[in-house]
């Protein structure tokens, strides 16, 4: 990938492989929702963040090639190689992350699907903060978020960058996409501020639902005060 555009849709598509076998060969991972993915048209993947596997596995189980937004010290050595081979974006967090926003409105705009972790970290994964960039995105390429839960990939007591054991139960369940779109008389803050909301509240929705079903409880050892949304301004 070049800082003059987007990852082609090509390098989305040939590393998905990788993704299915780490996701269904590695580990035991069962998907629920992917009908609420968009067949066609841009689409926002939101997720939560609890684990260094929540990036591959996301990728590895999307029912359409994504590019995702990765934070950008992934981008070293074979890892960094692998990333870019395949279609990824890396984030510059220090400086907002505008060129990766810049970015990821262009695979939207020519309606292709973009993962992201509005959290901005990888922390209990419960949505209690998100950071505005998906929903920028979403606002300015009218794509729907589809709010996305990823549970098991990391247990309590185990650190964020840990990894679960091989063959571990795993889930990725998608909930019904969001619209968002800035309502005649409220200015683009608060089209950010109720959107973000929206999200938000979708997202703790299907993770709360996704609990109840499979019984895979969020870690609770990795509580970290709640951050405000930052707006993104590219």
């Amino acid at each position: 990938m070049t800082r003059e555009g987007a990852p082609a849709p090509a390098a989305a598509r040939r590393g998905r492989p990788i993704g299915r076998f780490l996701a269904h060969g590695v580990w035991a991972t069962t998907v629920v929702g992917v009908e609420h993915v968009p067949a066609e048209g841009p689409v926002i993947l939101a997720a939560n963040h609890i684990g260094l596997l929540d990036g591959p596995l996301l990728y590895g189980v999307s029912p359409r090639p994504a590019h995702l937004l990765v934070k950008q010290s992934a981008f070293r050595g074979p890892v960094g190689t692998l990333l870019r081979w395949s279609g990824q974006i890396p984030v510059d967090a220090e400086g907002g992350g505008r060129a990766a926003l810049a970015l990821g409105l262009e695979v939207l705009r020519r309606g292709d699907v973009l993962g992201i972790f509005p959290e901005g970290h990888r922390g209990r994964g419960d949505a209690r903060a998100l950071r505005g960039g998906a929903v920028w995105l979403a606002l300015t390429s009218g794509a729907p978020v589809v709010p996305v839960a990823i549970l098991g990939t990391r247990r309590t007591g185990r650190g964020a960058g840990s990894l679960p054991r091989p063959r571990a139960r795993l889930v990725v369940e998608m909930g019904e996409p969001v619209v968002v779109a800035r309502v005649p008389g409220r200015s683009g803050r608060e089209a950010l501020d109720d959107g973000t909301r929206a999200v938000a509240d979708a997202l703790r929705a299907t993770v709360a639902r996704a609990v109840a079903r499979t019984g895979i409880t969020l870690p609770d050892d990795a509580a970290v005060p709640a951050r405000a949304p930052r707006r993104a301004n590219p």
